[in-house]
Order: structure tokens, then sequence, then C-alpha cells
């Protein structure tokens, strides 16, 4: 009998899970622990087990139940602790001493090493590892290293040559920064806001106020612009999804307005799946293309970073492309669903920067 930590990627699909489950316990395993993280292509299952089976056995049952790029490492009864209750003891230790960070996060992530790295190569190191510029998401072309950023010319570089990091893992290390620098200025969701071109657009929270307004933008949007909104080219906006958009225990919703008219609608809604919450946008046919929905996604994204989200995600029709375009700029992972006319796009918040304003 043997401790393993086991990881693997699933599709996501009802069944899966009881499917790897079944494949240990018939490998005599007995699942001691179990975390379930969104990724770029899946989901990632992970299992602390007792089993006696061969680590290469236990690969192949759990492939022949749909498990992807199976890894499995030796564990230790130290990794049994439950892990709500080890991530809140490492942030009151950082808490009390903040320049222990990178040995924190390497305890928080299990990683081999943990370092800060400074200056020109923090910037080569963050440009080596995939990480963008300032208000996009992390990137992790390498698995095993995992850079993240503190400050503009400081990071922290973690590499863990057993188990890839994935970009829910990724997001905790930078909440876990985040408790250790200063109060961060809440983000901006309502105010005036110049576009590129010079127009100046009011943005406020989405209320009961707002429902002719609403009403009289679908009415200007064309067909298409409600389609790939909705789905469907209704002109109308039915009266209980209006009433869900407004309901802050559901979601925070935006509109831009100018002129005395509302040009476009921005919604962050709360889903069912812990840390997850989805976005839509519908922004007037003649405010396309001028930046508007990428000023509204990143006010967006920045409450859902301080709403404490790990993953931000998207459903959009293939031909959207202007959509495309503009999940791809805020560094989303753009995938195929099933429907081979719609598309997903998920962005992993927590290694986003504070918001840009362009």
């Amino acid at each position: 009998m043997g401790f393993f930590r086991i990881r693997t990627t699933v599709d996501e699909r009802p069944g899966r899970l009881a499917s790897l489950a079944t494949a240990l316990a018939d490998k005599g395993g007995n699942i001691l622990g179990l975390s379930v993280q969104p990724d770029t292509d899946g989901t990632v299952d992970e299992f602390v087990t007792d089993i006696p089976a061969s680590p290469e056995a236990v690969r192949e049952a759990l492939e022949a139940a749909g498990g992807r790029r199976v890894r499995i490492v030796p564990a230790t009864a130290h990794e049994l602790t439950d892990e709500p209750t080890r991530t809140l003891l490492l942030a009151a230790r950082l808490r009390s001493a903040p320049w222990r960070l990178p040995e924190i996060l390497g305890e928080l992530l299990r990683a081999d090493d943990a370092r800060w790295v400074y200056g020109a190569s923090a910037a080569q190191s963050r440009s080596e590892d995939g990480d963008r510029a300032e208000g996009e998401a992390l990137e992790l072309p390498d698995p095993t290293l995992l850079v993240v950023p503190v400050a503009p010319r400081r990071s922290i570089r973690l590499r863990r040559s057993g188990l890839p990091f994935t970009l829910t893992e990724a997001a905790r290390a930078a909440a876990m920064v985040r408790l250790a620098q200063p109060p961060a200025e809440p983000s901006a969701a309502e105010g005036p806001v110049r576009l590129a071109d010079g127009a100046e657009v009011q943005v406020k929270p989405l209320t009961s106020l707002y429902r002719e307004a609403l009403r009289d933008l679908h009415e200007r949007c064309s067909p298409e612009t409600r389609r790939f909104r909705y789905f469907t080219a209704n002109p109308t906006l039915p009266p209980r999804m209006f009433d869900r958009l407004c309901d802050r225990a559901r979601g925070h919703s935006l509109v831009a307005g100018h002129d005395g008219q509302v040009v476009a609608l921005a919604s962050l809604m709360f889903t069912a799946d812990p840390g997850i919450a989805e976005i839509a946008f519908l922004v007037e046919d003649r405010w396309q293309g001028r930046g508007l929905g990428g000023r509204l996604a990143r006010m967006l994204l920045a409450q859902a970073r301080d709403l404490g989200f790990a993953e931000v995600r998207a459903t959009l029709l293939y031909d959207n492309t202007r959509m495309r375009r503009l999940l791809s700029s805020l560094g989303a992972t753009l995938s195929h669903t099933e429907d081979p006319g719609v598309m997903e796009g998920r962005i992993a918040v927590g290694v986003m920067a504070t918001a840009s304003p362009s």
C-alpha cells in the first residue's frame, strides 16, 4: 500500500468522475482526498489515494475510464490535511510575515522550488513563461513552471516537476499574492468612460429604472447583434430575464449611456459552479468596433476578481468574430463545444493584473 497524488484531465461530461472513482476502486484504491479544477481543455480531477496497485496499472485503468494526461506522484500523510484549512493557515502566516511570500506560495502549490526574480530577469521570465502584458491572463506553455507577478518588475517563479500547474492553481497563487499587498482601490464600476475616438459614455450599474431604456436598446440593435447575444433574434428582452439581470444576488450588470440612451449592456452572472462566473455583452451596432465592449469587459473582470472568482467564461456563436477577437485580447482560451456552431471562452481571473483602461 502507498500514498499517491493522482491527477488526470477529463472531458466535462456527466459520469466522468464516477468512472474514475470506479477505476480506482477496481484497483483496490481508497480515495482519501479529492479536488476538481477547471482548466483550459476540460476538468482536472486530483485524488490523494492509498492504493496497492502499481502506478502504471493505475494509469492504464484511468486512461481506459476516460482520463487524459494522467500523472501519478508519491504523496505523504501530511497531504491529507483539509485543503481549505491548510490554505487559511498559510494565509494567516503570510499576513504576519509577508516577506515569506515565495516560501508560502511554494507550500500552497507544493512546488519543488520557489524564488524571487527581479528586474530584467523577471521581465524575461514572464516573457519566456508566457505571461502577457499587464492586464492580460497568464498562459502556461511550460506547465511545470509558473511565474506569478507581484509588481511590474518583480515576480515569483515556481517549479514543480511531478505535476503540471493548472490555471486554477495560478489563480490561487495570484489571490495569495494579493494578501501580501496594500489594499487595492475598489474597481471602478461606474462613471464616465472616454473611448479612443473621443466619445464619452456614462457607465452605471443596471437597475430597474433602465427597463424602458433597455427595451429601446434591443429594438435599435440589428437582428444579427441580438442573435450574437441571445442566440436568437428576438427583438424584446423577456421581463423575467431583465429582473434576473437586475438581481445583485445573481450577478452584476452594467449599462453604458450616451446622450440619454443606453447604448450597451454588459453582464457578469454567477453560476452554480464554485468560483466561476459568466460574461455577456450587447453593444448597439453603431457603437461596435470603438472599444466600448473591451472597456466594459475589463470592468466586469475587475469585479469578478474583487468578488473572488477564479474563472470567467463566455459562450459565443462561432461566427461572432468580433466577440472572439475581444476574448482573445483579454487572454481567453477559446475552445469548441459539442455544438459545432458554439464556442466557449475561459479567462483565469486571478492571474490578471488590475484592469487596464485601454
